[in-house]
C-alpha cells in the first residue's frame, strides 16, 4: 500500500493537493485523527485499496505529535508512507486568511481574540517535528497547477531511500521555506542583460551556451556536486527521506535553472547508492 500523508500549515494549499491526489486515483480522507489512521488503513487494505491519501494537520489537536512515530511504524511493516508538508511564508499565510475572512483553525485553541499571526506562529511550532521528517513544499507564489504537478511528481516516483530535490528560485522573491541547502549562483554572468536571451530560460540552448562561456560555471557546478556527494549520505543517519537543494539566482529563470538541470543530470548519470529518486522544481518557470 502507498500512503501519502498531506499535512502542513493552514492556508498552504492542502485542499489543492488532496484534490490532485483524488483525481489521480487515490482514496482520500480529510482531517482524520492520527489515532485512527492505522486502523483505517488496515480496513482499506483488506478491501483491496492500494493508494490512500490522508490529510492531517493541527486541526486534529495534540494527537498530531504522534504522527512521526506512526509513519515510522507503517514503514517498518512495509507500507510506502510518504509525508508531504505544505508550507508558505508568514506574509502569504496571513494574507490568504485575511482575504478569505475565514477563522484560522488554531483560534479554537488560542481563543477568538488571537490574531491570525499568533495562530500561524502557534501552528508552526506545533507542526515543526512533522515538517522535519517530511518532503516540504513552499507554496508561496505558486500557481495551483504547479502545486498539483509537484505533488504528483513527489508521490508517483518509485519508493526511494532518499529523494533528492533540486529547486530553483529567484532571490528577489525571497528564500523558499522548503530548502534544506541553499546555493547562490549569482556570481555567474547574467543572461538577463542580453535582450535576446532575456525571455529565454536556463533550458534553452542559447542561454546554456552563454553561461558555459563563463569558465566559472563548470567549476561552481563541480564544487556543489562534490559537496553534495560528500554530505548527502549523512542525511540518512537523521532518518531523512527527502533533501531539497535550492539553487538561486536573481530571477530564478536563467543561471539557477541551468545549474540545477546540470546537477540533476550529473547525479542521474553517476548516482549515489543512497539516492534512488531525483526531482526538479523550477519556482519561477511555473
Amino acid at each position: 500500500m502507498k500512503v501519502v500523508l498531506v499535512t502542513g500549515m493552514s492556508g498552504s494549499g492542502k485542499s489543492v493537493a488532496i484534490r490532485a491526489l483524488e483525481d489521480s486515483g487515490f482514496y482520500c480522507i480529510d482531517n482524520l485523527p492520527p489515532s485512527f489512521i492505522a486502523d483505517v488503513l488496515k480496513r482499506l487494505e483488506a478491501e483491496g485499496i492500494s493508494q490512500v491519501a490522508v490529510a492531517a494537520d493541527a486541526r486534529t489537536g495534540k494527537d498530531i505529535v504522534d504522527v512521526p512515530e506512526l509513519l515510522l511504524n507503517l514503514r517498518k511493516h512495509g507500507t510506502d508512507a510518504r509525508p508531504i508538508f505544505l508550507d508558505a511564508d508568514d506574509e502569504t499565510l496571513v494574507t490568504r486568511y485575511s482575504e478569505s475572512r475565514r477563522r484560522h483553525p488554531m483560534s479554537a485553541r488560542l481563543g477568538e481574540q488571537a490574531t491570525v499571526q499568533e495562530c500561524v506562529d502557534a501552528e508552526r511550532l506545533a507542526l515543526a517535528p512533522l515538517k522535519a521528517i517530511s518532503n516540504s513544499i513552499d507554496t508561496s507564489g505558486l500557481l495551483p497547477n504547479t502545486l498539483r504537478r509537484w505533488v504528483l511528481d513527489t508521490v508517483e516516483g518509485q519508493k526511494a531511500r532518499l529523494t533528492l530535490v533540486f529547486e530553483t528560485f529567484g532571490f528577489k522573491k525571497g528564500l523558499p521555506t522548503d530548502a534544506d541547502l541553499v546555493f547562490d549562483v549569482r556570481c555567474l554572468s547574467n543572461p538577463y542583460y542580453d535582450k535576446n536571451l532575456r525571455p529565454l530560460t536556463g533550458k534553452d540552448a542559447e542561454v546554456i551556451a552563454f553561461i558555459q562561456a563563463d569558465q566559472r560555471s563548470s567549476e561552481l557546478i563541480q564544487d556543489i556536486e562534490q559537496y553534495l556527494r560528500k554530505w548527502l549520505p549523512s542525511y540518512l543517519d537523521e532518518h531523512r527521506s527527502y533533501v531539497t537543494v535550492a539553487i538561486g539566482c536573481t530571477g530564478g529563470q536563467h543561471r539557477s535553472v541551468y545549474v540545477a538541470e546540470s546537477l540533476a543530470k550529473l547525479f542521474q548519470s553517476q548516482p549515489l547508492a543512497e539516492i534512488e529518486s531525483i526531482l526538479l522544481r523550477h519556482r519561477s518557470l511555473g
